[in-house]
């Protein structure tokens, strides 16, 4: 057998959506010499039918994108990247997890699902009884989840003991971040404070939502138990308008917000994870600077404190997480597999000067 022979097949991969994130994805699948792309999910009925490679800005694949869950449920592939945007429900897309795990396909979710069981043994079983049936696994990462909010605090307390309190900063300037739907939509910016603030309500419920499952993640790492999570939410005006690259932000209306999650036990905030967005930081000085933060309280207390170049794009970082980790989700014993139940996602390193994965 030659050594050609004996090389591992490529993992046949799906792409579902190919919004800002989605298509970061779609390309490194089709620059990675270990994956193949195998089809191609969309929202847009504009790109129902479009070859896979002109909505990665490649040369045509022979791939058409599908509207069609049961096209992609047809399909002979390993892993999907489950990347529909940011819901804050984990109900809502659970048909549809469903039905692709029990295809017979891992799915690497980035759009939540990080620790399921945060939303309690409902949702858990339904998504373990899937994993049963297609004998597959299910990983949750996601773009903000996973990068200084649940698995960075959880490396620096093995380097200390009787820890009290982790704190764990994220503050993101979107000046150039080029998703309409998650700026203006989702975060909420453009809008008027009136609009602004009769949509916190399920704004609350599905930030909550999305960040109590890295504060349960971080609590089942550090082997405690949450009673409560809970929310509060700061916000500033524009004073001027603000041209930035997801759309004009006018003067006037939400320009920046400040979440803070607290995990709660024993009767006090033991885990507390702040996460800051401004549309331009340049021009919103409240709050502090872009970076990243991370205390952990304890004997000793370990701190670690980054500027906003500490990733240099935090998009296509997000995308690498979710391909870096398919080899490991794709070998997992079938079930959910958290960052806790999987051994070590990491990059390769590759000597050839012509980049790629």
């Amino acid at each position: 057998m030659s050594s050609a022979d004996a090389r591992p097949r490529p993992l046949r991969v799906v792409q579902w959506a190919t919004g800002a994130l989605g298509c970061r994805v779609l390309r490194g699948v089709l620059d990675h010499h270990r994956l193949e792309l195998a089809g191609v999910w969309v929202h847009s009925p504009a790109k129902e039918g479009v070859d896979a490679g002109v909505l990665a800005g490649r040369e045509a694949t022979g791939i058409s994108a599908t509207r069609e869950l049961a096209d992609i449920l047809d399909l002979d592939a390993d892993c999907v990247v489950y990347a529909p945007g940011p819901t804050g429900d984990p109900y809502a897309d659970l048909d549809t997890v469903c039905a692709l795990l029990s295809s017979g396909k891992n799915v690497i979710s980035m759009n939540g699902l990080v620790y399921p069981a945060a939303h309690g043994p409902f949702l858990v079983n339904e998504l373990e009884q899937a994993c049963k049936r297609g004998r597959t696994s299910l990983h949750g990462c996601g773009i903000n989840r996973g990068f200084m909010a649940d698995v960075l605090p959880l490396m620096l307390s093995r380097m200390s003991c009787g820890i009290s309190h982790v704190y764990a900063r994220e503050c993101n300037d979107l000046a150039k971040h080029p998703s309409w739907p998650m700026v203006h939509h989702m975060i909420g910016f453009g809008r008027d404070e009136e609009s602004y603030l009769r949509a916190l309500r399920p704004a609350r419920t599905a930030m909550r939502s999305l960040y109590s499952e890295s504060l349960h993640l971080m609590a089942a790492g550090l082997h405690i138990d949450l009673d409560e999570v809970d929310v509060d939410v700061d916000h500033r005006l524009a004073g001027a308008d603000l041209r930035v690259a997801s759309g004009l932000i006018p003067r006037g209306t939400v320009a920046a917000a400040r979440w803070t999650f607290n995990g709660i036990a024993a009767g006090r905030p033991v885990l507390t994870i702040e996460a800051i967005h401004k549309a331009d930081a340049a021009r919103q000085p409240l709050w502090g600077p872009p970076g990243y933060a991370v205390r952990v309280h304890g004997l000793p207390s370990v701190t670690l404190t980054t500027g906003d170049d500490w990733i240099t794009d935090p998009l296509s970082a997000a995308a690498c997480h979710a391909l870096n980790a398919i080899p490991v989700v794709c070998a997992a014993p079938p079930g959910i597999r958290t960052f806790l139940d999987l051994p070590h996602i990491g990059g390769r390193m590759r000597l050839d000067p012509s980049g790629g994965f």
